[in-house]
């Protein structure tokens, strides 16, 4: 009886967490490329420090959702869950470099997934205790933006899987020329 109870538990739980994606009936469209011009700059502490007005302001819907307030998208609903680009992914919010491509790869799950955050001061961590289980939350340092969940399956070396949502990072391009000189 109890097993039976436990299955409608996580059951529900399933669905409560299906429904409570933001925007699941609408896929995350691609967007233009933003510049540092379009995030806001940081205060004397480094950090992004805005009101949740001002979020609303700068951010979409879906964007402010996830974001903001810890939603998620639906699987494989996102512009980046299979997006093979060579670049730096960057918060959707403030442009904080958070993953490099080379640190991503396909985990079957539908959102983008990453090995390691691009340096270990770009991702923050908390305890995440919601939908009747225990996760790791990973938010940007700089502006405290909720990406996602990190877990402990994920390839080598670090048999880590940050596992974000599309809606809170944006892509910028490798450029000709970028990386380490071959002088």
């Amino acid at each position: 009886m109890k097993s039976v109870a436990l299955i409608l538990v996580f059951a529900l739980a399933a669905v409560v967490f299906a429904l409570r994606g933001a925007g699941a009936d609408e896929p995350s469209a691609p967007t233009a490329p933003k510049t540092a011009a379009d995030y806001p700059a940081p205060g004397p502490d480094g950090k992004v420090t805005l009101t949740d007005a001002q979020w609303k302001e700068r951010l979409g819907s879906q964007e402010f959702k996830v974001l903001r307030e810890q939603g998620t998208e639906r699987a494989f609903s996102g512009e980046f869950w299979d997006h093979k680009g060579e670049g730096t992914y960057v918060c959707g919010g403030c442009g904080a470099e958070l993953f490099s491509s080379d640190t991503k790869f396909k985990s079957g799950t539908g959102w983008p997934s990453y090995y390691e955050p691009i340096s270990k001061t770009a991702i923050g961590e908390h305890t995440d205790r919601t939908w009747g289980m225990t996760r790791t939350e990973v938010h940007c340092a700089r502006c405290g933006g909720h990406m996602g969940h990190v877990f402990r399956d994920g390839p080598a070396p670090t048999g880590l899987r940050y596992c974000i949502n599309s809606v809170s990072l944006d892509f910028v391009p490798k450029q000709a020329g970028d990386g380490p000189s071959t002088d």
